[in-house]
This record gives C-alpha cells, structure tokens and sequence, in this order.
C-alpha cells in the first residue's frame, strides 16, 4: 500500500497466460478500472520474474510450511506475512531494504533531486 501512495496507481499490469488472468473477472476489472492487461509470452516466465519469485516464496514459506485447518487460517497467516514481507524483510533486489524503507529512501532521493533541479 505504501508503494501505491508514492508512485499512484498503475495504468497497466503484466500477468502470465494462466487461466486466472485470462478469465471475464479481472477483464472486467480492468476495464472498470482502466487497466490495460498485458501478457507475458507463452513459456517466458523470465518476463515476470519478480512476481516469479514472489510466489515460489510465498509456497515455500506458507503454502508448503503450514497445514491449514479453515480458509480463514490461510487468509490470516497470509496478511501477517505479507505484512512482514513487505515491512520488514530485507529484499535483495531493493539493496536490501525492506519494500517500505525502500519507498522511503526512494522519495528522500526524489525529494533532494526535486530541490537541486528546481533551485
């Protein structure tokens, strides 16, 4: 959510060619939304890596980790981990900062390149 406060909402989002992202709802919601939907080519999933990555994490470290009893328990483990995920674990793609300490490094960067260019 943070993210989304700094950069605003996407005009697009790239997806891959599973049947969860070429089915009528998220067309639809893209077009309620003004999204345009762009695909990765069949059999590349390289062109989504971050998201790749994301998910074999996201398997190994809950889907795989825990046995669930109820949807419920599922949805509640998931949010404390994304929250983690997002709050406080080093990423190595972002020089290992958390996503959040990235943002804010992200627009202290912004902020000081917006004074040196507009004084």
């Amino acid at each position: 959510m943070i993210l989304l406060e700094f950069f605003g909402r996407r005009s697009w989002i790239r997806v891959d060619n599973g049947p969860e992202f070429i089915a009528e709802p998220l067309r639809a919601w893209a077009e309620t939304n003004q999204v345009k939907i762009l695909f990765i080519q069949p059999g590349k999933p390289m062109q989504n890596a971050f998201v790749e990555r994301f998910n074999k994490t996201y398997r190994t470290e809950v889907l795989d980790y825990y046995s669930f009893v109820s949807i419920q328990e599922v949805r509640e483990i998931t949010r404390e981990w994304v929250e983690d995920y997002n709050q406080n674990r080093p990423h190595g793609s972002l020089n290992d900062y958390s996503p959040v300490e990235f943002a804010k490094q992200w627009a202290l960067t912004v902020d000081n390149f917006s004074e040196v260019t507009h004084n």
